[in-house]
């Protein structure tokens, strides 16, 4: 019974110390986006020029 009641406090102060449980969990998103923008890095840069290319061209539409 002794044993027990030591493993349920025990797992009580496990699940109440969960602190570092979102820094993890953000660490691990920020790695996933970075590999991402690697990984797809000449599209973003394609698609990035094309969408400024074409807010020029038409914002000068609109001022001429």
């Amino acid at each position: 019974m002794m044993r027990k009641e030591k493993m349920e406090k025990k797992d009580a102060a496990w699940r109440k110390n969960n602190q570092g449980m979102g820094t993890v969990e953000m660490i691990l998103i920020i790695v996933v986006l970075i590999g991402l923008v690697l990984i797809f890095k000449t599209q973003i840069t394609e698609l990035t020029s094309t969408v400024f290319e074409k807010i020029s061209a038409d914002s000068s539409a609109i001022l001429a």
